[in-house]
This record gives C-alpha cells, structure tokens and sequence, in this order.
C-alpha cells in the first residue's frame, strides 16, 4: 500500500518511534528548565521581576 517492502516498512517505523521518543525527552526536559526559570502559573504576589528587569540591570553593570 505504501510501496515500502515489510523490512524497509519495520527500518522506517524503528526510526520515527526512535526520533519521536528523542524529540519528546528534549521538549520535557526544555519544559522543566523553563518552569524552574519562571513558573507557568504566578503566586499570589505575581512574578517577582520580568525578563526587562534582568536585561536592564545588565545594561547598567556594563555601562
């Protein structure tokens, strides 16, 4: 149906699963990183400080 014989079938297969488990470990792991850096969802007191806020501080330091 496809025009891949039963091998080439199984090789293609192994190779999607293989790359969508690696694609899906690399989007975990990017997820975590990000909810440790700034939370989703923001505490009662909202975010403490706003990207801009670090950007400027930086700014000032090498000025």
């Amino acid at each position: 149906m496809s025009g891949l014989t039963e091998p080439e079938a199984r090789e293609f297969h192994s190779i999607f699963v293989t790359s969508f488990i690696v694609f899906t470990v690399i989007a975990i792991i990017a997820h975590f990183l990000v909810w440790q850096w700034r939370p989703w969802l923001p505490g009662p007191e909202g975010y403490r400080s706003s990207l801009l806020d670090g950007a400027t501080s930086v700014l000032s330091m090498l000025t």
